[in-house]
């Protein structure tokens, strides 16, 4: 059985290693988990040095703290072997991944188009995007996402960068406005309400981290959430003339 680590233990790195298990001998590192937590989820902590020396290396920690890690499991990554890793944007990392990634590795960036919420029904349907960087692994990859049930697409990290400035910028931007505004459910609600509401529900609870990296390690972000409120701003000077 091939050997997986999963860097990072944080919401998706449990995610992933609850759906992957029996499938890999999966070990986990996390310096900020202690070893017995990853103990009573049933499985075994590991040193950042055993971690990269496995046969697949799944890194799943925060993007802004990215580089640095993937700095460090470079050091230890043995020939042959396949560097993932599963970020919310993905030129940055890809960028990353090709410089401190031996050439003699594989290196696939992908990005699971969910999270633990909204695959507390199982991943059958759920999209899985794959960014081809080095080798040819990005097909095995693909071939474990659909017997996983996922929807897989191939694609470019500029061209997923592009398309998630509109699906994950700008929804973030309204959704965490939403929450912040704390808006309440209401009686008299229309469906459009409700799904604002759902929307609120889905990422009022996401790390500010993660919103973070969405709106400022994305290039083509900032153009797409501006527009936005440059438009709001312009239809409520319209209506109050």
């Amino acid at each position: 059985m091939k050997q997986l680590a999963i860097i990072g233990f944080g919401a998706f790195g449990r995610l992933a290693a609850s759906q992957l298990a029996g499938r890999f001998a999966i070990g986990v590192h996390d310096v900020q988990v202690a070893e017995a937590e990853v103990r009573s989820a049933g499985f075994a902590p590991q040193s950042l040095k055993d971690a990269a020396a496995s046969d697949i290396i799944l890194v799943a920690v925060p993007v802004q703290a990215m580089e640095q890690v993937l700095a460090d499991v470079g050091r230890h990554v043995r020939p042959g072997a396949t560097v993932i890793d599963v970020a919310s944007v993905k030129m940055l990392p890809s960028e990353w991944l090709s410089r401190h990634i031996p050439d003699s590795a594989h290196i696939v960036a992908t990005h699971p188009l969910f999270g633990p919420q909204s695959a507390v029904r199982g991943l059958e349907g759920r999209q899985l995007v794959i960014c081809p960087i080095r080798g040819d692994r990005h097909l095995k990859v693909a071939a474990l996402g659909e017997a996983l049930g996922l929807r897989v697409r191939i694609t470019s990290a500029e061209e997923h960068d592009r398309e998630m400035a509109y699906v994950q910028a700008l929804t973030h931007l309204i959704g965490r406005s939403l929450a912040q505004m704390r808006i309440p459910d209401e009686m008299l609600k229309t469906q459009t309400y409700q799904h604002l509401l759902d929307l609120t529900g889905l990422i009022g609870n996401d790390s500010f981290e993660l919103f973070t990296a969405i709106q400022t390690l994305n290039p083509y972000a900032p153009e797409v959430v501006e527009e936005f409120v440059r438009r709001a701003g312009v239809l409520l000077d319209q209506v109050r003339r």
